[in-house]
């Protein structure tokens, strides 16, 4: 949730080394949080229906974009009413665990000719299939850059102080993060997701969160990973509510970012992947943690794997815009078999309910 009357961008999953990996059922276990899980197929009306009520909502709002089409949406998040719609259909699958009390589905297959789509069934199966073995390409493309990546951490992890480092880190909680006396909380989120428009990094939806930004320019993630793996245990420890930003291509092993809306702060990493540039911001060169001379000798390989990674990178987004493609066209054969009076009818009685 956001303190200020501003709406807020992220992704809730992204194309990874494994295949989508997401963190929607995260929300489903958010307390007071009233979940609309919408289940409809391709190009039938889910985005349009979320941005229908973000659109319409009062207060802070939180846009959840699809990274294998960042202008459609997953989610929308209404935090003044205490409630949020999600797209509950693959690769995000999400069935009710308490239905009615917490989630109510909203399906839509009813608005479906199904004569229709079963006379095009061979070629929406063509196109799905088409589409799943595209993504799965570019997952492979992802998961070779993530090795790349992940050498680089590893190789500049060998050249830091990390007693220095856990220091910095250490004082830099003691500064910024007050002790509360109440128990800490957290959300993930992906700040930045590789799409096919290449890598996208909803930079704007910082602004929104805080106004004291500390940014550490870290270029490989080693020192950064330690600083804010810290910095996220204490913030935590100490009663405050963290939006915790994985990296897009290591969820379950590095943080890019942290966001502290309660406390208006940010810890952000900046590099060549996502750079952050604000006004004001204080920056850290974690180079200061490094052995400069250890670095230098394994400077040809830290170049080649940024290189080969980004080639690689560019191959996958690439392959997501050849997956959009067959998307586009399985979407054309939906639209045209739906009823949207119905699809209509549906949001109108969801916008009544919530009090739109």
């Amino acid at each position: 949730m956001q303190t200020k009357n501003q709406t807020t961008d992220f992704f809730l999953g992204a194309l990874s080394p494994t295949g989508f990996h997401g963190y929607f059922e995260t929300l489903a276990a958010q307390d007071g949080l009233r979940l609309y899980l919408i289940k409809s197929g391709p190009g039938c009306g889910k985005s349009t229906l979320m941005k229908r009520l973000a659109e319409r909502a009062e207060g802070p709002v939180e846009r959840i974009h699809c990274s294998s089409d960042p202008d459609s949406l997953d989610g929308a998040l209404l935090w003044q009413y205490h409630a949020g719609a999600l797209d509950a259909t693959a690769p995000h699958t999400l069935e009710p665990a308490q239905p009615g009390a917490r989630e109510r589905v909203v399906s839509l297959y009813h608005t479906f000719n199904n004569n229709k789509l079963s006379a095009d069934a061979g070629k929406i199966a063509t196109l799905f299939d088409r589409c799943g073995c595209l993504q799965a390409r570019a997952a492979r493309y992802i998961a070779s850059a993530s090795a790349l990546l992940l050498d680089s951490r590893r190789t500049v992890a060998c050249c830091l102080n990390t007693e220095k480092a856990g220091r910095y880190a250490a004082g830099l909680a003691a500064r910024c993060l007050p002790k509360t006396g109440r128990e800490g909380c957290e959300q993930v989120r992906l700040l930045s997701a590789v799409t096919p428009k290449g890598i996208l990094i909803f930079r704007d939806t910082v602004p929104v969160l805080a106004d004291r930004l500390v940014v550490l320019e870290d270029e490989y993630g080693a020192a950064s990973r330690l600083i804010l793996e810290r910095l996220r245990t204490e913030a935590l420890r100490r009663g405050h509510r963290v939006i915790t930003c994985r990296c897009a291509m290591a969820q379950e092993d590095k943080i890019d970012h942290l966001l502290l809306p309660g406390l208006r702060l940010a810890f952000l990493t900046s590099n060549s992947w996502h750079p952050m540039q604000f006004a004001g911001q204080q920056n850290v060169h974690c180079t200061r943690f490094a052995d400069p001379d250890a670095l230098r000798a394994r400077r040809r390989r830290l170049q080649f794997n940024r290189k080969a990674a980004a080639e690689l990178l560019a191959q996958a987004s690439a392959i997501q815009r050849e997956a959009k493609r067959s998307h586009d066209a399985l979407e054309e054969y939906y639209k045209s078999a739906v009823d949207f009076t119905q699809v209509n009818a549906a949001r109108d009685a969801l916008f009544a309910e919530l009090g739109l």
